[in-house]
């Protein structure tokens, strides 16, 4: 994923040292008249199950899907790919608050950006309880679920449970670098609670997470969310819906026209 269709396209996005929201975002030129009803198109999408922004990106990027869909008849296949805003996180977790209060200097700090996230986060219909969430996670584990998810059922099961992972992290304050927890969110998606628990026990999958992880960080990416059309790197951040919506137009044409999806 390190061709850049759209370098110039902006959003909110969360790195190592926190996240951030830029004040305009920067919207792609639509393409018109493109064909109905071709073959679903694979967004691949880099994310940790702790990143506020990638909530918000997930839920924008439905929306662009669904104006694609209804205006030109666009399909896609949503993949989500790992990576840790804190790789260094001990297997435990820590508690968040003296964790953000070190991280940005104070807890007044820390509150503040809670409070800027959950008011842009309800813009996307997101409610973000920040008073529940009592500990930052390691989130390997909850990338080897996503990841077995994938394997299990595609992508419409790895997206149920990307999103029980953000819900029950962000509005249900659970702990979800716990594995008894993940397994409950596996179950509630429809996987195996049991088999899930016991593939969480081992040390499945791992390797490939952190491999993953480690590429991304030497290709140059240190913001997520990420997206990714075909494997080709649109743009970081949680971009309103219509902007990501022109941001997939454009970058469709131009991989249609140099044959690097199908037409």
């Amino acid at each position: 994923m390190d061709d850049r269709v759209t370098p110039d396209a902006a959003g909110a996005v969360c790195g190592p040292d926190g996240c951030e929201v830029p004040a305009t975002p920067t919207a792609g030129a639509v393409l018109p008249d493109l064909a109905p009803l071709r073959p679903a198109a694979r967004i691949d999408i880099v994310s940790d199950a702790i990143c506020p922004w990638c909530w918000v990106g997930k839920r924008n990027m439905e929306a662009a899907m669904d104006i694609l869909g209804r205006e030109d008849g666009e399909r896609f296949e949503v993949h989500w790919r790992p990576f840790q805003l804190n790789p260094d996180m001990p297997k435990e977790g820590v508690e968040r608050a003296a964790y953000r209060a070190a991280k940005f200097g104070s807890i007044e700090k820390s509150r503040q950006l809670d409070a800027q996230l959950a008011a842009n986060g309800a813009k996307s219909g997101l409610t973000f309880r920040h008073d529940l969430m009592l500990r930052t996670p390691n989130t390997v584990d909850a990338h080897r679920l996503i990841q077995l998810a994938g394997e299990e059922g595609g992508p419409a099961l790895q997206n149920d449970v990307v999103e029980g992972l953000f819900r029950g992290y962000f509005q249900e304050g659970r702990d979800v670098g716990d594995r008894a927890v993940l397994a409950e969110i596996a179950g509630a998606a429809g996987m195996d609670a049991t088999a899930v628990a016991n593939h969480l026990a081992s040390d499945a999958g791992e390797a490939q997470v952190v491999g993953e992880d480690a590429g991304f960080r030497q290709m140059g990416l240190s913001g997520v969310p990420t997206f990714a059309l075909a494997g080709h790197v649109l743009f970081s951040g949680a971009m309103p819906p219509e902007n990501m919506a022109d941001a997939l137009r454009r970058a469709l044409g131009i991989l249609r026209e140099k044959g690097l999806i199908a037409a």
